[in-house]
């Protein structure tokens, strides 16, 4: 009559017994029926007794390596909410939020340096839900990194910088973060390129570069780590240009962030001050100005600039009025074409006189960069 196809393992019925397997269980309903009785629903695999227990099934067990990585790294990603006291009532309100990822037993974390724009408190939560007030220890606004500690009660458990030198395209990743502040949210994907940065985002006199990936970073998940398949810290989540592009800042460039933290604290020096502006940009390419065009149609129409991807808010750039999206077209008489145009113009001036093209209007702004430690 052949074997009965359903006769793997023992499952728990609904009327809370546990039968030998599934076939067993139809063939007491298929009684049942016949008695007039109520029939038993399997509500699990396993006996009922074993509802603690993990059953994975062959093919769960062989491919949800994803899983396996979330579980080892996760306990190491944190969320942080940001606070400032409201200048009309004087109270405390929540002013944005991040991630960031424990890179010491007790208690330093790696995030965005634009993460902490316009904060007056750090709160940091734990996977545990433990929360601490955090203080900020170094900060390198064009890296976009920063480093933070809390003073915890116990070790914390820390996740090691892997080599971004060594990561190749079509390498699976996995990105952990808060996005929306919805707390320990994962994405995967694979490296779309190890290295876009350079001639390809118009950086010509910048050494940084980015890893691009397919995997989903939202709003919150920047400063979230990127991990490797081994668990290993290959990137930290940055921004999101379109769907299905998103950078991630290499792992080598955040070992040399934290290595001369160590040596700034050897020599007892501390950072020194720096002009701070508040953007994120991009420079406009052709593939990111025809994107923009497809998403926007009243987007600017300009062959060349520097696009505005987000402004900080309570920055000097908010404060003068650009506003995400906007597009930079000269600083000071001088056409802009690369994001290093307007790091270079900062540096060199106080007061930066603006030429900006948002939709069909041309705006003409002054912005006086803030001074920062």
């Amino acid at each position: 009559l052949g074997t009965c196809g359903c006769a793997e393992g023992a499952v728990c019925g609904s009327d809370g017994r546990t039968y030998p397997s599934l076939c067993a269980l139809r063939a007491e309903n298929r009684a049942a029926r016949l008695r007039g009785a109520l029939p038993a629903v399997p509500v699990q695999k396993g006996g009922c007794g074993d509802a603690g227990t993990r059953s994975v099934g062959r093919l769960r067990g062989k491919y949800n390596f994803i899983a396996e990585v979330v579980e080892k790294v996760a306990p190491s990603v944190v969320h942080l909410q940001l606070f400032r006291r409201s200048p009309l009532s004087n109270k405390e309100i929540p002013a944005s939020s991040g991630s960031g990822f424990i890179v010491s037993e007790d208690g330093l974390i790696v995030t965005n340096a634009h993460v902490l724009t316009n904060q007056q408190r750090i709160q940091v939560e734990l996977q545990s839900g433990a929360r601490y007030e955090a203080t900020v220890k170094d900060i390198d606004h064009k890296l976009d990194l920063a480093l933070i500690k809390i003073e915890p009660d116990t070790d914390l458990p820390v996740l090691l910088l892997g080599r971004s030198s060594d990561l190749r395209a079509g390498e699976f990743v996995v990105a952990l973060g808060s996005p929306f502040s919805l707390q320990n949210t994962v994405t995967a994907g694979i490296v779309s390129t190890t290295q876009r940065g350079g001639k390809e985002l118009g950086l010509k006199d910048s050494d940084m570069d980015y890893i691009q990936t397919d995997a989903i970073i939202n709003h919150g998940n920047s400063g979230g780590p990127l991990v490797n398949l081994d668990g290993d810290v290959i990137g930290i989540n940055t921004l999101k240009v379109t769907a299905g592009i998103s950078l991630a800042i290499p792992s080598d460039r955040i070992r040399q962030f934290l290595a001369e933290y160590h040596e700034r604290q050897l020599k007892g020096k501390a950072p020194s001050q720096k002009k701070y502006l508040g953007l994120r940009m991009l420079p406009l390419t052709l593939n990111l100005l025809q994107e923009m065009k497809r998403q926007d149609p009243d987007f600017p129409d300009v062959s060349s600039g520097v696009f505005v991807y987000e402004v900080i808010e309570g920055t000097a750039a908010e404060n003068s009025g650009l506003r995400d999206h906007d597009v930079i077209v000269s600083i000071n008489g001088q056409p802009v074409t690369t994001t290093t145009d307007v790091i270079d113009a900062v540096k060199d001036n106080d007061s930066l006189s603006m030429i900006v093209r948002r939709g069909n209007q041309t705006l003409f702004l002054t912005v006086i960069p803030e001074i920062i430690n």
